[in-house]
């Protein structure tokens, strides 16, 4: 999962009400429960039924680090759907996104505009409409780069064309991305 990708789903996990399992046990007899057996987990962790079966009843209580990190992607993705949905519901009709982000960007103006792309840090409320696109992007597997693009847009309006108030026909470009974080 790539940088605006990773960021849109770790604001969805901001919402959970309780703390993730932390143990390989726990996170495992969940997901045996969530995908309906043991042979399924296998399967989606890429280990054997029986290493599954020995981990659910804690006959082996600490995984490799690269299994560890399987198992707790694994949980995460489908822990708490309910709050999660809720949470992209109330961003997606009334709170929006919240941006932060340390990117480049660049424009495409008009002739004779001094615009040359910069380095810039900018913290910004994205309204309702934007946020709908970016999780609605996402859930329908759209790449890193169709991801960012929407990011884009949505900067684009927001601070440069400030909501259409000025600078029409500005086209921003959102590169060399340092960081991207989302807050609901």
């Amino acid at each position: 999962m790539g940088i605006v990708g990773g960021g849109l789903e770790w604001a969805a996990q901001q919402a959970f009400t309780r703390p993730v399992p932390k143990s390989a046990g726990t996170q495992m007899r969940y997901l045996v429960k969530q995908l309906k057996g043991t042979h399924a987990v296998a399967d989606a962790l890429g280990v054997s039924q029986r290493t599954v079966e020995r981990y659910a009843t804690d006959q082996i209580r600490r995984p490799r680090a690269e299994l560890a990190k399987r198992i707790e992607a694994a949980v995460r993705e489908r822990w708490q759907p309910r709050i999660r949905a809720q949470a992209r519901k109330q961003a997606a009709t009334s709170t929006g996104l919240v941006v932060d982000t340390r990117a480049r960007f660049g424009f495409t103006a008009a002739p004779g505009t001094g615009d040359d792309a910069r380095i810039r840090h900018l913290t910004l409320a994205l309204p309702p409409q934007y946020a709908v696109r970016l999780f609605d992007a996402k859930d329908a597997g759209a790449s890193e780069q169709q991801l960012r693009d929407l990011a884009a847009e949505a900067l684009g309006e927001m601070y440069f064309r400030d909501g259409g108030r000025r600078a029409h026909g500005l086209a921003v470009e959102f590169t060399d991305v340092e960081h991207v974080e989302f807050g609901l």
